[in-house]
């Protein structure tokens, strides 16, 4: 089955992905706006970082909570909720004016993002009551090919009207879209059976807890694609464009430009790999990414050339998201996907935040190269990790 075969066969997939382009495309006219911002305030890099860390923040304070109420909500109510909550967060934005705002950022971000996390986490739980096996595997690509798309054009449009426009605008262009995917969500009938919990969330909460612990092969299912969010270079792209990059490119077009391209090869890799990756082949993958990491680091001396390397890190980790999400998604009970995957999102943005924060601090001792180095290093134990773990435990 082929993405077009996938999707014409199944209606409600179709439309999830609708307002999958068009919650995402807004989101990346915001980034581009906020990152600018940052250095239009002249924010330190711990600064930067901070902010960078407020996306994924939330999905580690608020999982436990999140993935109760994805279990115990009907689906369609909570998705309009919260993509609301998102659409209120990004009008907050227009009222920061200077660094003494920045903390206010903070927490309209923190609150946007533990929107954006939770109906993530409501897609995922949705998607393998939905399709099964290979199918569910193409529906994890097709989520993660409109991700690389929207923020591909989301990233290089939102750069150049930044540039040319202004952040005011950007964040205008995001409302917009938010206010089409409420509009598209308002129109889908979801055909997904739904019982009303007979017990407090606490009770949930610890419910889920329990069987987590009592299935302990699923924490390596978790570690595996928390892995995935050492490629997390929000603050490195911005870190670049600040450093080394503005004397020969304006920012807003250095962090643009340099996440488009990522985000393209995110976008045209699972086209080449998703029909030959299996679980013997993973480790190749987890290989292949430490190495385009590496020669990435070893290209930064020049923004132009360093397109190249950027491309080239972005080929597999799609694949490598969707295919270690699918793994896990298949081997938890339908009654707790959502709370397991809630822990799940929890486990990776932790993993985001830490790679996040390491380039933030390390950007302080060493260069931005080294920093590089180091992440693709990292990539190299997970693959050794995947080929003990998954190949010879054959968990």
């Amino acid at each position: 089955m082929n993405y077009i075969e996938l999707l014409n066969k199944y209606k409600i997939i179709k439309q999830l992905s609708y307002i999958q382009f068009f919650a995402y495309f807004g989101a990346w006219f915001s980034n581009v706006a906020i990152y600018s911002m940052l250095v239009d305030f002249d924010a330190s890099s711990f600064l930067v970082s901070c902010v960078v860390a407020m996306n994924f923040l939330p999905a580690i304070l608020l999982s436990p909570i999140s993935g109760s109420l994805v279990d115990r909500l009907p689906v369609g109510k909570l998705m309009i909720g919260l993509l609301s909550i998102e659409l209120m967060m990004t009008i907050s934005f227009f009222t920061i004016q200077s660094i003494d705002d920045i903390y206010f950022l903070m927490v309209f971000l923190f609150i946007r993002m533990g929107s954006a996390s939770m109906f993530f986490t409501t897609e995922m739980t949705l998607l393998p009551k939905l399709v099964k096996d290979e199918a569910l595997a193409k529906a994890n690509e097709i989520h993660s090919i409109i991700w690389s798309f929207t923020f591909t054009v989301g990233m290089a449009v939102g750069g150049v009207v930044v540039h040319y426009l202004g952040t005011k605008i950007a964040f205008l262009i995001d409302i917009c879209f938010f206010i089409v995917a409420i509009f598209i969500l308002f129109n889908i009938k979801f055909d997904v059976v739904y019982t009303k919990s007979q017990e407090n969330i606490f009770y949930d909460i610890k419910d889920g807890l329990s069987y987590l612990f009592k299935n302990k092969r699923l924490f390596h299912y978790i570690l595996l694609h928390s892995s995935v969010g050492l490629t997390s270079f929000d603050a490195l792209v911005t870190l670049l464009a600040d450093y080394n990059y503005k004397y020969i490119i304006a920012v807003p077009l250095s962090i643009g430009i340099t996440n488009g391209i990522r985000a393209l090869a995110l976008m045209v890799g699972p086209f080449i790999i998703s029909n030959w990756v299996d679980r013997s082949r993973l480790f190749y993958l987890f290989i292949f990414q430490g190495l385009a990491i590496l020669l990435w680091a070893i290209l930064q001396y020049d923004f132009y050339i360093a397109l190249v390397g950027v491309f080239i890190t972005g080929l597999v980790t799609t694949t490598l998201w969707s295919y270690s999400y699918a793994m896990l998604q298949e081997e938890v009970d339908s009654k707790y996907l959502g709370r397991v995957l809630s822990y799940n999102e929890m486990i990776f943005m932790l993993s985001n935040i830490i790679t996040t924060m390491f380039i933030g601090f390390g950007a302080k001792f060493m260069s931005l190269s080294l920093v590089t180095v180091v992440l693709a290093v990292l990539f190299f134990i997970v693959a050794y990790y995947y080929r003990r773990v998954f190949l010879w435990k054959k968990i």
